[in-house]
């Protein structure tokens, strides 16, 4: 996905500030070279993405990990609006959430979500599987220029 030493840009959009912590330091022990930025519910993460208000020079993230139960618009509302916006829908989301239920499940894919991940219970695994999505996302998948 990203040219050699081309720092990847990924956006957390997650409320727990121990899930929050757990993600930034498995992403650093991956030792890819990446920004994360986070924010906090669903409001915020459109905010960032569309650059409206105190987000106004952020850089859109090459991935965006999405969890689903969210304070003022949940993941999947967030999710709608990401994969109908033109400027947006080309960008990946990961849902990386605690819920392991079909409905969930099956509701995001129809929203057009890349990939639904159940976080792990356990924090070596945890840490294993966040390393494994920005492993996939950045060194196996091919998305188009200009994401």
């Amino acid at each position: 996905m990203q040219a050699t030493g081309e720092i990847v840009e990924i956006l957390l959009v997650e409320d727990n500030p121990g899930d929050v912590r757990l993600t930034r330091e498995a992403l650093k022990e991956a030792k890819m070279r990446n920004a994360v930025n986070v924010v906090g519910d669903g409001v915020e993460a459109l905010a960032y993405l569309r650059r409206e208000g105190r987000y106004a020079g952020a850089t859109l993230p090459h991935l965006i990990l999405l969890d689903l139960n969210l304070p003022k618009k949940d993941g999947r509302e967030v999710l709608a609006e990401i994969k109908n916006d033109e400027n947006l829908k080309r960008i990946p989301v990961v849902i990386l959430t605690s819920s392991k239920a079909e409905s969930d499940i099956l509701a995001t894919y129809n929203l057009h979500a890349n990939c639904f991940v159940t976080k792990p219970v356990d924090l070596g695994q945890f840490m294993e599987v966040v390393k494994q999505i920005e492993g996939f996302w950045v060194t196996v998948v091919q998305l188009p220029a200009g994401n």
